[in-house]
């Protein structure tokens, strides 16, 4: 599933019939959720109408300093997202140029792999407090697999061929990693990069969740002991849009680098 969404969101390009049939279906969903809990007697503790929703959204701006929050969860989401895959891709790179390296430490990044790392926060917080750090250290650790695998996967799959070439032609390893084994690895590098976009907003909210005192997983903490579902509900709104933000500017990074490489390579 992981996959699958950024590879349908990379192909998602609404033009002409397309958006209006997108903006139809958003108002429908809208109407829908304004108008059928009261037609079916739902509580608003269960299920709060979109103006419920909107009303709930302006007295947090005033009285919850959901501005503050929001800014919180953004910084954090984007600084972890940013310092984890600056790691992952680091070690990834690595790790592809020394086979040796990668088969001594491949059982050990299996097995943090394999860890819960939402399971980390409770820990990260007994070792740092409640303040922002493990909220970041979470963070960085679910974004730094993704993009350490795809980037690990892909300098096994270089074309041989071309480094056997560069090699009668007498050119070092780092021109070799420079000129081929590097632009060959970008479309997977940017693969992970779009995946941990969207993860870094679970990182970030699942050390909010565990013990922060600010952000938007806090607000959804608060709201679900005051019984307002509304709160929750905007603070998951505005989750999704970081996540979407994220996702799409990584994406537009992606589209310009990637359109210089194969511009370049011509």
């Amino acid at each position: 599933m992981s996959r699958l969404l950024p590879t349908m969101l990379s192909r998602w390009n609404p033009a002409g019939p397309e958006l209006g049939i997108m903006v139809a279906v958003g108002v429908a969903v809208i109407a829908a959720w304004e108008f059928l809990p009261p037609l079916f007697d739902v509580p608003k503790y269960i299920i709060p109408t979109f103006s419920d929703c909107l009303s709930e959204f302006f007295r947090m701006l005033q009285y919850e300093e959901l501005g503050k929050n929001f800014m919180s969860t953004l910084v954090t989401s984007v600084v972890g997202f940013l310092l984890g895959s600056a790691m992952g891709a680091v070690f990834g790179y690595l790790l592809g140029l020394s086979k040796l390296w990668e088969r001594v430490l491949s059982p050990y990044i299996l097995a943090l792999q394999i860890a819960p790392k939402v399971a980390f926060a409770p820990l990260f917080i007994m070792w740092f407090g409640y303040n922002a750090l493990p909220k970041l250290l979470v963070t960085i650790l679910i974004v730094f697999f993704p993009i350490l695998v795809n980037v690990l996967q892909s300098m096994k799959t270089v074309d041989r061929d071309l480094i056997n070439l560069a090699r009668v032609y007498n050119m070092s390893r780092f021109t070799i990693f420079r000129k081929i084994e590097f632009p060959s690895s970008m479309p997977s590098l940017f693969a992970g990069l779009r995946i941990g976009a969207t993860l870094a907003v679970i990182g970030v909210t699942v050390g909010e969740l565990v013990g922060g005192n600010t952000g938007l997983g806090f607000l959804i903490t608060y709201g679900e002991g005051q019984a307002n579902t509304a709160m929750v509900f905007n603070a998951i709104g505005l989750l999704t849009v970081i996540g979407i933000v994220m996702y799409f500017a990584v994406a537009g990074v992606e589209k310009r680098v990637l359109h210089y490489l194969e511009r370049e390579d011509h």
